[in-house]
């Protein structure tokens, strides 16, 4: 494992977390941020903790 993709991972960990943090405020029926904010940043950080956690993996198996 590099540095790199332990950002990489990092950061994947990080989307995840905001995601789930996300459902469960917009669960709850009032948002801290509003309804739009939280939404925003679900639709965001749904799509980037897959891509964070597939760019882990290549650059792992890169510098193996």
């Amino acid at each position: 494992m590099t540095p790199k993709s332990g950002l990489f991972l990092m950061c994947s960990c990080l989307a995840g977390i905001s995601s789930v943090g996300s459902i469960f405020e917009l669960s709850s029926g009032n948002p801290d941020l509003g309804t739009t904010i939280t939404g925003i940043i679900l639709a965001a950080s749904i799509p980037l903790t897959g891509l964070f956690f597939y760019a882990a993996i290549r650059d792992a198996k890169a510098n193996q």
